[in-house]
């Protein structure tokens, strides 16, 4: 109506112009409050952008975490996360895994802090890693394991220290499989005496990292001298590096000839103190009781030396002995403490299994309530069975106690998931990668003059990059002691003129150890030199076959061109490798496509006789080059 009015150029009343104007006004002041309210914002948003800080958080990041979880952690969105991550030229998705390190770049590059976990981290703080003040040390007994050949008289020895009879089986059954003894020997002095079960266990122990005993009294008899058992228990002490006392036992016997003894010990490297060494000898008679105080304070004088201290303040930590099932009692294991005192109610891990400390028993069959450092009891309380060797250690609680099984025994199933370390094939394999520069070795022949012989003979394969290492080598079948002693190494057991008995079978399928049989001493010498030579580096060596002075130069269609030859010297074959060569110079290396006589293909043209040839995408060809033809072998070298 009033614009109509106006283009039409009628007049508008006071009224009509006054509500117009306020309409004007009315939509004026609205837009001004919009701009108005505009304006605000933005310079409120700036003032914020400036003053307001980015909330930085700390990021627990695991062994493997998705886009998705790490954007929550983060509190950041999904999108930007995975934006991230292609500006790192990563594609992934946001419900990917991401390993550690590029979670950590993510997070960092939001400006957030990190702090990385890891499912080992369960043990942390569990066992040997914590070092106690030294305050608190206090002198703690020895340990020593009495070993040495069968009838030398060990247990006599033991039962001489001990004041009592165990082959008489007075002193009941539980001192008997407890396996480890505490003495108090003349002077007041404490000695804990372990009795292994088998050398094996010792091996197995050193295998686990479990380092129970500080010193070994090798017990030789002084009426048969060293014998091979003698020699074992030898190479078991000294693959675990702990000093060693030799005690010479029967000395009141009147074919007794102690001399002898420490001669025979020099062949094995013993080299005693009368004879300018530092491995102390005593000669002892366990039935007589002779010098048994001489062997006491040799003991102590080693261990002094060694200045033997533990905490008894702390969680108790130690290693296993042995475990068993027993009927009535479940699973009951023998441990030595080595660090604090363990408790009745204490919870505590040991290996891959975890308890509550129920009873502790020790080496008289007596219930008590707590042991301290050097300590061998027995504890009733485990889940199940650990294994010899396996580390044990007190937590705080039960769920930690379950972190730190569960994780270990993840751990187990991935580690026997992989392959096993005894066949000659991954042994050979690791040879290959650089990884083993000796090849371990368990010999075990009939006679003493072949274990000589095959020793010498795999002693003079030794070169300067490679070598075999002889751990053990003694008369006799293969016993489980030398399966664990392979198994502890990773290396081979070579039967010469004998057999593994059916456990030591058992064994070495069960924990993957190849066992070897010979009955040619070159056979056996072969294999070793064979396996040692995979070390070194193949050779690769050129052979000349031949050469060819191309006399025409033929364009053929859809083969390119096409050299007409003759063969001045050798032998030219199909598929082998050629150089062209111009005025001597080698202007081309490659293969040859074709050789054809006349119109037929042909394996080989031999020297004198024309033939033609095609260079495998190469056509630049004259008349007059020549074609010098080779091929390549690898030499594997030998020892």
């Amino acid at each position: 109506g009033r614009g109509d009015e106006r283009r039409r150029g009628g007049k508008l009343t006071i009224s009509q112009a006054l509500d117009e104007e306020g309409g004007e006004r009315k939509r004026s002041v609205a837009a001004f409050r919009r701009r108005q309210q505009r304006e605000r914002a933005r310079a409120m948003g700036a003032a914020g952008g400036a003053g307001a800080t980015k909330v930085v958080r700390e990021v627990v990041i695991p062994d493997t975490i998705t886009v998705g979880e790490l954007a929550n952690r983060m509190a950041e969105r999904g999108a930007a996360v995975i934006k991230t991550l292609m500006k790192m030229d990563i594609m992934a998705t946001i419900n990917q895994a991401l390993d550690q390190d590029t979670a950590q770049l993510v997070v960092e590059e939001f400006g957030h802090k990190v702090r990385k976990v890891s499912a080992a981290d369960v043990e942390i703080g569990i066992g040997a890693e914590t070092e106690d003040d030294t305050d608190a040390l206090q002198s703690r007994a020895p340990v020593v394991t009495v070993m040495g050949h069968v009838d030398h008289g060990k247990t006599s020895l033991l039962d001489a220290l001990r004041k009592t009879d165990v082959v008489a089986g007075e002193a009941g059954g539980i001192t008997q499989h407890i396996g480890a003894y505490q003495v108090t020997v003349p002077g007041g002095a404490v000695v804990t005496f372990l009795d292994t079960p088998g050398h094996e266990a010792f091996t197995a122990m050193r295998q686990r990292g479990a380092q129970v005993t500080d010193i070994v009294v090798l017990v030789v008899a002084a009426d048969d001298g060293v014998q091979p058992q003698t020699v074992e228990a030898l190479n078991h002490a000294r693959a675990a590096e702990v000093p060693i006392i030799i005690a010479i036992n029967k000395c009141d016997r009147p074919e007794a000839d102690p001399d002898r003894i420490k001669n025979e010990l020099l062949k094995h490297e013993v080299v005693v103190e009368d004879m300018g060494g530092d491995v102390q000898t005593v000669e002892v008679s366990a039935t007589a009781g002779t010098n048994l105080d001489k062997l006491v304070e040799a003991i102590n004088l080693q261990a002094e030396i060694l200045e033997l201290k533990a905490n008894p303040d702390r969680p108790a930590y130690g290693a296993v002995v042995e475990a068993k099932l027993e009927r009535g009692r479940g699973a009951v294991a023998t441990v030595l403490v080595q660090r604090g005192t363990l408790r009745v109610g204490d919870i505590f891990v040991a290996g891959g299994e975890w308890g509550r400390v129920r009873a502790l028993i020790d080496d008289h069959g007596d219930n008590v309530k707590q042991a301290g450092p050097s300590s061998p009891v027995e504890v009733l309380g485990l889940n199940g069975t650990p294994l010899a060797g396996d580390e044990f250690a007190v937590v705080e609680n039960e769920s930690r106690a379950r972190e730190v099984t569960e994780y270990r025994q993840q751990l187990q199933k991935s580690q026997s998931a992989a392959a096993g370390r005894g066949s000659l094939e991954q042994m050979f394999d690791r040879i290959q990668a650089g990884q083993q520069a000796e090849v371990p070795l368990v010999v075990k022949a009939d006679v003493q003059g072949s274990v000589e012989a095959i020793i010498g003979a795999l002693n003079g394969l030794a070169t300067d990059e490679v070598k075999a290492h002889v751990l053990h080598g003694a008369v006799g079948g293969i016993t489980e002691s030398d399966v664990s002693l392979a198994q502890a190494s990773g290396g081979i057991v070579i039967g010469f003129n004998v057999r593994a008995n059916p456990q030591a079978r058992e064994q070495a399928k069960r924990d993957d150890v190849q066992l070897r049989y010979y009955n040619v001493i070159y056979d056996a010498v072969d294999d070793v030199k064979q396996l040692l030579s995979g070390k070194l580096a193949p050779k690769v060596q050129e052979n000349h076959l031949g050469s060819a002075e191309i006399r025409e130069v033929f364009a053929v269609s859809k083969v390119g061109k096409v050299a007409g030859c003759m063969i001045t010297d050798g032998i030219v074959r199909r598929g082998a490798k050629v150089r062209l060569l111009r005025d001597n110079v080698v202007i081309h290396e490659g293969s040859l496509s074709t050789l054809k006589r006349f119109k037929d293909d042909v394996r080989e043209v031999r020297d004198g006789y024309e033939c033609g040839m095609a260079l495998e995408n190469y056509n630049d060809i004259n008349v007059g080059d020549v074609i010098e033809c080779y091929d390549i072998e690898e030499v594997a070298r030998a020892l």
